[in-house]
């Protein structure tokens, strides 16, 4: 994700969401806690849905809400979309609407100033430590896709939430934290796959004829790696802009080049810069793993010819090269 994105880490929004329930509860008057609870429920459905703020102001909540399915709508006559609500959440927003403090005001119910709503989320803010420019409804919509894709909903999902035109915005979300990689590499090995080497990014770029397609993927160090399917496989994959990817590559199909040395010539699209960890030998093959700066690991399976002549040792430094047409996509 970009670092300009401001969200909340789980901790803050847990804080954030505390202080706007305890000033809700906190109200002596009947007519302040009717106002606090339309604070309250605008609060919850920006923190559930991803909404803009605009969005959750016009809803005609007489019309919005599906209680067989527990979902809002959202959106204008043009383009709506449906968003589904925590059981719990849906709940507590029909009994307040149901009850006396919706009586009187169904249809425009959630209709109140935008400005003084966003000085409601600054004192609340203020009051469980946030500072000001984490405290407002836009904070709110990034933290709810920054969640989405961190539990593994898929981009082009959170587009559609979000009610985003591009992947390229939705993209501006992706954050892959030390965490996240961790799990979306343990989940491509529960694939079953032999591939020794694998690398998680997201997609930049597609080219594509009648046959196959290229795709560039930028992991999340910046290394660029391009692979080469069909355009079936890109199809049944749904792979655009802005979709995170698994490449995996099998290690007989990995090329080792020494940095030192006259430039060596070659088709391969993909070469990775990488430190030796170590090189195993067996009578008949050597298996020769690396690891470049940014603390990936990437391992070649080459003759024992080849390793007695390229005579690499833990700490050399070697190019691992292999084909756009070796590396092979999972959306994950």
């Amino acid at each position: 994700m970009s670092e300009h994105v401001k969200h909340l880490e789980p901790p803050q929004l847990q804080a954030f969401e505390l202080a706007f329930s305890n000033w809700k509860d906190a109200a002596k008057r009947v007519d302040s806690a009717r106002a606090r609870l339309r604070m309250w429920l605008i609060f919850l459905l920006l923190r559930h849905t991803g909404a803009r703020l605009g969005e959750i102001l016009s809803l005609d909540d007489t019309r919005a809400f599906d209680r067989e399915r527990s979902l809002v709508r959202l959106g204008g006559a043009e383009r709506v979309r449906e968003v589904p609500l925590p059981d719990e959440v849906f709940r507590e927003i029909d009994d307040v609407l149901e009850g006396p403090a919706g009586c009187g005001a169904r249809g425009d119910f959630f209709q109140v100033d935008p400005g003084y709503f966003r000085r409601i989320c600054y004192a609340r803010g203020k009051e469980c430590g946030l500072p000001r420019d984490l405290a407002g409804p836009q904070v709110l919509r990034n933290t709810r896709a920054v969640e989405m894709l961190r539990t593994g909903v898929p981009i082009t999902v959170v587009k559609e939430v979000l009610g985003q035109s591009s992947l390229n915005l939705t993209a501006a979300f992706q954050q892959f934290s030390p965490g996240d990689v961790t799990s979306i590499m343990q989940r491509a090995v529960r694939r079953k796959t032999s591939a020794r080497n694998a690398f998680v990014g997201h997609v930049t770029g597609v080219v594509r004829d009648s046959v196959m397609a290229e795709v560039v993927i930028e992991t999340r160090s910046g290394q660029r790696l391009s692979a080469v399917i069909t355009v079936d496989s890109l199809r049944n994959l749904k792979i655009e802009p802005g979709v995170p990817v698994a490449a995996t590559v099998k290690a007989p199909l990995v090329n080792v080049v020494a940095s030192e040395g006259a430039p060596v010539a070659a088709s391969a699209r993909n070469r990775l810069r990488a430190t030796i960890l170590r090189v195993t030998e067996s009578p008949v093959l050597a298996e020769v793993l690396g690891r470049t700066e940014d603390g990936s690991d990437v391992c070649a399976l080459i003759s024992m010819d080849s390793a007695r002549e390229l005579d690499l040792k833990p700490g050399d430094r070697a190019e691992f090269w292999f084909k756009a047409l070796s590396v092979v996509l999972n959306t994950v």
